[in-house]
């Protein structure tokens, strides 16, 4: 199994766990990730093994700087379904927010390299096909019903679409 810069497996606590300790867990959570999505061509194994994941590139809205997210993407057509779930906390990812200030594609790593995608963020309450869309990712994502019990909000998602 291989192993981070701290010499620990890869296979460690859920995304989950590491939120409630912290941001600072979340980073080097996500990084790690990012190390083996890069290293084995876009797959994943352990938690995540048979499960789509993409790497989702977005700038910071009031930054600028550059942010890269891997998450669980549900295939549905040409597309992907994402969810902001963030583990099950009570606020949405940043990601989204970043996504909804984006008028033009974004950059996603889907596999073995980057490519360009459009994208459309879905909220509950505001987009009639949310139900739909979420129903998918949910039976998708075996985690999504534990991430329910944590938090009251409903989910934003995010239909990508690779050019």
């Amino acid at each position: 199994m291989p192993r981070s810069r701290t010499g620990r497996t890869r296979s460690g606590p859920t995304i989950a766990k590491i939120r409630a300790k912290g941001t600072p867990q979340v980073a080097d959570f996500n990084d790690t990730v990012i190390e083996s999505f890069r290293a084995n061509a876009g797959v994943l194994g352990g938690h995540w093994e048979g499960k789509t994941t993409l790497l989702l590139h977005t700038a910071g809205r009031k930054s600028g700087r550059h942010f890269v997210n891997p998450v669980v993407a549900a295939p549905y057509g040409d597309s992907y379904i994402i969810a902001g779930s963030a583990g099950g906390a009570p606020q949405d990812p940043q990601w989204v927010a970043n996504l909804e200030a984006v008028a033009g594609p974004v950059t996603i790593e889907l596999g073995a390299g980057p490519a360009q995608a459009d994208h459309r963020v879905v909220r509950a309450g505001r987009d009639d096909d949310w139900d739909r869309l979420y129903a998918v990712w949910r039976a998708y994502w075996p985690d999504a019903a534990s991430y329910e019990q944590r938090t009251s909000r409903k989910f934003p998602l995010a239909v990508i679409t690779p050019r």
